[in-house]
């Protein structure tokens, strides 16, 4: 009752992409589940999704339709020229500019975002962006014909004290179709944290919506906190009764990109030593319910350039005022940042898998949607 002011925003959510069962007693009612809110949900995301990646897929290759369609996925090794990766990576990897990192249990992601003062400088990187293959690839995964936010992304596992990483659960990010994608600057072998994915996880089958019904239903009672947030956990064992194989290791050379649905089931592969692992990182996720490809003032210029700095710079100040809570410190040079780690055995930065926070932190901060 104190949130009753909250209840217009609740009454519109499900027409929205948010996901969060425990944060809203609209979308985490047991007996609006019972009854189909969250599979109806469900099958509403993927619909439209279906019906917008048809009017995406003639500017893709076949070859890699077929293969996303398939699997969830797509994978293109040796991605760019050898040459112009090798120019490209040194760049990238030697850039002497701030960063930003965040602890989760004991691996710390640093992340730079691309922006117009970098592109400007890496001509290569801006080429790379706005090259047809590239977009359209990125484009039918995400269903939308939108700008992506970019980071410079750094993941470096095994290094702080802290609980196991949580990205190392297999898991969906949310309830309907998005897009992540790694342009890997290092090449990632099975020690070093390789992206892990379910192959079909993304399609829905008679299992995975009755799986996604049970979850709507039990996950406040016996759900973990990340589930409850609408980012749902899977076990390895459980994939065989929904008709699923054991996930795929992405273990690939440099210059590989790797795009995955991220509503499929994936994970940050497990490491038993420190490692470190470097990537252009690619994320989209718009609104579920929207009948059209385009239309999104987000990816206009020069807003799409400046969004990742804005965000951080946004949240900075809502920190600052007590409103939300900001999670990515500023954590030195991105350079100290890509080269093989040492342990440290403390906190760098604040973790963000605490074991409470306030209503208000709660809220704001980022829910586990993953960065494998």
């Amino acid at each position: 009752m104190r949130n009753w002011w909250h209840l217009p925003w609740w009454l519109i959510s499900p027409l929205t992409g948010a996901k969060s069962f425990v944060d809203n007693p609209v979308l985490g009612s047991v007996r609006l589940n019972k009854l189909g809110l969250h599979t109806g949900r469900v099958r509403a995301a993927h619909t439209l999704a279906s019906a917008r990646r048809r009017k995406l897929g003639r500017h893709l290759p076949a070859p890699l339709r077929q293969q996303f369609d398939k699997n969830g996925f797509i994978v293109v090794r040796d991605f760019l020229d050898h040459a112009d990766f090798a120019v490209l990576r040194e760049q990238l990897l030697g850039l002497d500019t701030m960063s930003r990192s965040q602890q989760q249990g004991d691996t710390v992601t640093t992340r730079v975002p691309v922006g117009p003062e970098l592109l400007a400088a890496n001509p290569r990187l801006e080429q790379l962006l706005r090259s047809p293959l590239w977009q359209s690839a990125l484009h039918y995964v995400a269903s939308f014909r939108s700008r992506p936010l970019y980071y410079l992304q750094a993941i470096r596992t095994g290094v702080a004290a802290g609980d196991p990483d949580p990205q190392q659960d297999l898991h969906s990010d949310t309830f309907h179709p998005s897009m992540k994608a790694w342009l890997f600057l290092s090449d990632v072998g099975e020690e070093d944290a390789p992206l892990t994915y379910v192959a079909g996880s993304h399609r829905l089958t008679p299992a995975r919506m009755a799986w996604e019904r049970a979850k709507s239903i039990t996950v406040l009672a016996s759900g973990d906190r990340l589930s409850q947030r609408g980012s749902s956990r899977i076990a390895a064992d459980e994939l065989a009764a929904l008709g699923l194989p054991a996930p795929t290791r992405f273990t690939v050379p440099a210059n590989t990109l790797v795009i995955i649905d991220t509503c499929g089931f994936h994970a940050r592969g497990r490491s038993a030593r420190p490692t470190v692992r470097t990537e252009l990182w690619a994320y989209c996720r718009r609104s579920p319910f929207l009948p059209w490809t385009g239309w999104n003032l987000l990816s206009a210029s020069p807003i799409a350039d400046r969004r990742g700095e804005w965000l951080a710079k946004a949240l900075d100040r809502l920190d600052r005022l007590g409103w939300a809570k900001q999670y990515w410190k500023p954590n030195g040079t991105w350079r100290d940042h890509t080269t093989s780690p040492e342990p440290m055995m403390t906190t760098c930065v604040e973790q963000i898998t605490r074991p409470a926070v306030s209503r208000a932190a709660r809220k704001s901060e980022i829910s586990g949607d993953g960065r494998p």
